[in-house]
């Protein structure tokens, strides 16, 4: 019988892994058919140099913004002890941490050029112009983004390390702070990503 429980449990979790990992391949092939339409491939290689990484870095963005989201609705399940997809929270926010490094390391790709102490770089511009926008947007999206990272990996680790022991009553805490990291995640990746598309509408890279 246990034997039995066990192959189920098992086939459960390889299903429920090639499940999400097919949902997140069909996100990413979404994402990038709707950038190329939107932006022909010859208009994301040029004419800046760092079009590309621009491109690469609003694309991880929004696939993120997409794991996030789901990862906020399991880990709303798991605190309230009603989570089924254990394995797929578990899995998500592996994917939700490997996609914020991503979309951080773009993003500091594409740093370069809007730092440039050129007359035509976006922050001489904003500084010129709209100073507001770069003091205070932009330098509060740059740092915000970062507390993505750490939060995404400790609720990562967290629920790879204690495995489905967190689903036991005497581990409502760790339930609670698994809630809360992902919470926060999500908060700070939608104020980075809110503030990101507004400095990019008002000044392309």
């Amino acid at each position: 019988m246990n034997g039995s429980f066990e192959n189920h449990h098992e086939s459960h979790q390889e299903w429920s892994a090639l499940s999400l990992a097919f949902v997140m391949g069909a996100l990413v092939s979404t994402s990038a058919l709707i950038v190329l339409i939107t932006a022909p491939f010859t208009k994301i290689l040029g004419p800046s140099a760092f079009a590309l990484g621009a491109a690469l870095h609003g694309l991880t963005a929004f696939v993120l913004l997409v794991v996030a989201t789901v990862s906020l609705y399991l880990a709303w399940r798991l605190y309230m002890g009603r989570i089924q997809a254990f394995p797929d929270l578990q899995l998500a926010t592996t994917v939700m941490a490997t996609l914020a490094f991503i979309t951080i390391t773009f993003g500091n790709w594409i740093y370069i050029p809007y730092r440039a102490k050129i007359p035509d770089s976006p922050r001489s511009y904003f500084l010129t112009n709209m100073p507001e926008v770069h003091q205070v947007f932009f330098e509060f999206k740059e740092f915000t983004a970062l507390f993505t990272l750490p939060l995404a990996t400790a609720a990562a680790f967290i629920l790879w390390r204690y495995g489905r022991q967190i689903l036991a009553d005497r581990h409502a805490r760790t339930r609670t702070a698994i809630a809360i990291l992902i919470a926060l995640h999500f908060f700070y990746f939608v104020i980075a990503f809110g503030l990101g598309a507004a400095v990019t509408k008002l000044k392309a890279i």
